[in-house]
């Protein structure tokens, strides 16, 4: 399956709208979560940040306080009215929502604003279709977006899929697939599954491959954007691209590593977390994130430069768990100290979080310490057998009795 190319021409200008109540509250989904002003200004920054990797223009953001709930469009009617007027003031090329929106609330709002409107699940996945590098990642998206777009064969949107067709924004030729039935749709997704799955099976056999030469696996894990492809060149010269932007990998790359002691590990990088990640993205990229609940070692990367370093933490934290990866023996790594103003900062991150490493990929400060860490933690690892090592040993005394 070919790549899709989502955006397709520079300076496309964007309106953002995030939505938050008086009392500090967002509603993302049906979900509410109380927002220190700190927390709604790193949310802010975090959604333009989202925008420009995809290479939007941002032409305005706007957070707006909701009074009255509207199933139509989710915020008053008024309101969305005056949201919708703004956007055409501003020469805005499309309307994207810092929260999900449910189909008819999107074909609404494109019929008000008589532009392209996208929500953030659909950002977010647009993203990953333009950073899809290898077959298994194009499989993911690929699959992502059909799931997200079966509900929505009926509107008019922004060039997600190929049913969507025409250039970004505008209504061509292959608009008319859009008319796909939905019979058809499925079979395409029960397709993608069935090659992932293969997929998955390939990895299954490489990794009995690696279990029988005994090497330790650790398992580069965190936010995205916090150095984990940086670390992983600057250890093993792996050659991954690494770039200062959201998700600038998708795919799971493994490398071994000589530690000082003469002991070879595998490193394996990870695609990169972020707050509220789409479900269905979770589900098609499950295959690579389970890389992480088979690693003897996970080594959690935080930005110690970033003021939402505990929200990245617990966010990391939440998606292993619902991987499977939670109870692996974790080694938690103070990255960009280089980006710190004072020593005191350092001091202040290092009693927040015991034990940790401070590193500094770019100055390469800090690697020998990680090293050592990462030895006396995998001997340790190792030397504990894993819950299906002990079943199997199980089984095989109890069939030999």
């Amino acid at each position: 399956m070919s790549k899709t190319t989502v955006v397709e021409e520079n300076n496309k200008r964007a309106f953002l709208i995030g939505i938050a109540n008086q009392v500090g509250i967002a509603n993302h989904g049906g979900r509410e979560e109380k927002l220190s002003s700190s927390e709604l200004d790193s949310m802010k920054a975090e959604f333009s940040n989202l925008v420009d990797t995809l290479g939007l223009e941002i032409a305005s953001q706007e957070w707006i306080h909701v009074r009255e709930k509207n199933a139509k469009y989710g915020i008053g009617t008024g309101k969305a009215e005056e949201l919708a007027q703004k956007a055409v003031s501003l020469e805005a090329d499309c309307i994207i929502f810092d929260h999900d929106l449910t189909p008819s609330q999107q074909r609404n709002w494109e019929e008000l604003a008589g532009m392209p409107v996208i929500d953030r699940q659909e950002l977010i996945i647009q993203i990953f279709a333009s950073r899809a590098r290898t077959k298994e990642a194009e499989l993911q998206v690929n699959l992502a977006k059909l799931v997200y777009s079966l509900p929505r064969l009926q509107h008019k949107y922004i060039d997600l899929s190929r049913q969507r067709g025409g250039r970004y924004g505008t209504r061509g030729a292959g608009e008319t697939r859009l008319e796909t039935d939905r019979r058809q749709v499925e079979q395409r997704i029960h397709r993608l599954k069935d090659e992932l799955e293969a997929v998955k099976r390939q990895r299954e056999v490489q990794r009995k491959q690696r279990e029988r030469r005994g090497m330790p696996i650790c398992a580069l894990v965190g936010y995205t954007n916090t150095g984990k492809s940086t670390i992983l060149n600057a250890l093993t010269n792996a050659g991954v691209l690494a770039e200062d932007k959201l998700f600038a990998t998708l795919d799971s790359t493994s490398r071994r590593l000589k530690l000082p002691t003469g002991v070879t590990v595998l490193l394996v990088d990870t695609v990169g977390f972020i707050r509220r990640l789409p479900h269905n993205l979770i589900d098609a990229f499950r295959s690579t994130m389970e890389e992480a609940s088979y690693a003897d070692v996970l080594i959690n990367i935080l930005d110690a430069s970033s003021p939402e370093i505990d929200t990245q933490f617990e966010t990391t934290l939440s998606v292993l768990q619902e991987v499977g990866a939670e109870g692996i023996p974790m080694i938690t790594v103070l990255n960009k100290i280089d980006r710190l103003e004072s020593k005191d900062d350092l001091d202040a991150l290092i009693k927040l979080y015991p034990e940790s490493v401070p590193l500094s990929a770019v100055n390469g400060i800090g690697f020998s310490d990680l090293c050592s860490r990462i030895t006396r933690i995998t001997e340790k690892a190792t030397s504990t057998p894993k819950p299906e090592q002990m079943e199997t040993q199980q089984a095989t005394v109890n069939g030999g009795t």
